[in-house]
């Protein structure tokens, strides 16, 4: 099979799109690709500071790089969880990472260590607060993840979420019929209240299975591992039903998505309506200053419960 773009062997072949590349051609569609979410979504532009939140994950070490190749001012951020060897591992993977940005391109990590001091671990916590620990996780990443962009300065957070991630976890929304999910799911959520990042997603174009050619072919060391801690989640579940689907309709997933995102977009209000109703409920949290639309956020309550003795 030869590349659609050039006489070179083609190596990746994309049902959806009815097309084959080779290694360089192939690494040119992912810029491109991730080049047009940025303008189209208006993520940001060439003076902004980038702070993308890393895992050691194909994706985020991916978006990191492809965001410096574009010629983007982009730092990153690890959350070390403290999980065992799964987050030495990726932590190791991180740091080797950074040290090539760094050098190539002068970018900056930052690393979050969850200290025992804040609570509980990943885990124990989960079963402190009767909730699924993937909820739990997402819940201390989240609010690291803005803490760290708004007291930093920078101007945006990015995150490594691609198609399947949207996909999924809008079928979980739609399933559940969480219209306030829904209304927030975007690649692009503004900055609608003062300590709230500007929170992008430039990945949204691009599969899972791509994103992972991707990293071969740029040798991107990263963690293939999945987390432990993910065992029984939801989202794989969701994710299993698409690929099912994408099987044997390939392009389902952009539909599913990319549909859904017209259609939010034709609502020229939803950006209004979300920013207006965060200003009226939103509010610093007593505890750590954070926005939250309660007297005590989230995670603050959810560090409280863990210290609180049994």
């Amino acid at each position: 099979m030869r590349c659609k773009k050039c006489p070179h062997k083609a190596v990746i072949n994309l049902p959806r799109h009815h097309i084959a590349f080779c290694q360089s051609c192939f690494t040119e569609f992912v810029h491109t690709q991730v080049a047009r979410g940025i303008k189209s979504q208006r993520m940001f532009g060439p003076q902004d500071r980038i702070l993308v939140a890393v895992s050691g994950g194909k994706d985020s070490l991916a978006l990191w790089n492809i965001l410096l190749k574009l010629g983007y001012r982009a730092d990153a951020l690890y959350i070390d969880l403290g999980i065992g060897d799964y987050s030495a591992q990726s932590r190791q993977k991180v740091e080797t990472f950074a040290d090539k940005a760094r050098e190539a391109y002068g970018a900056n990590l930052h690393i979050h260590t969850v200290d025992p001091d804040e609570g509980a671990g990943i885990r124990e916590l989960a079963n402190v607060l009767h909730r699924p620990t993937c909820s739990t996780c997402g819940t201390v990443k989240r609010y690291q993840f803005n803490r760290v962009a708004v007291e930093q300065n920078y101007d945006v957070m990015a995150t490594g979420h691609n198609l399947d991630d949207e996909a999924a976890r809008l079928l979980g929304n739609v399933l559940r019929w969480q219209t306030e999910y829904l209304d927030k799911q975007a690649p692009t959520l503004p900055a609608s209240f003062e300590g709230f990042a500007k929170k992008v997603k430039p990945l949204y174009r691009l599969t899972e299975r791509e994103m992972a050619a991707y990293a071969v072919i740029n040798r991107i060391d990263y963690i293939v591992e999945e987390c432990p801690m993910a065992k029984g989640a939801k989202m794989l579940v969701y994710k299993e039903v698409l690929n099912r689907l994408e099987a044997e309709s390939p392009g389902t997933k952009q539909a599913f998505y990319w549909g859904f995102l017209e259609k939010q977009a034709s609502n020229k209000h939803t950006t209004e309506t979300m920013a207006t109703h965060d200003r009226a409920v939103l509010h610093p949290c007593l505890t750590c200053g954070q926005p939250t639309s309660g007297e005590i956020c989230s995670y603050c309550k959810m560090m409280a419960r863990a210290k609180t003795p049994a």
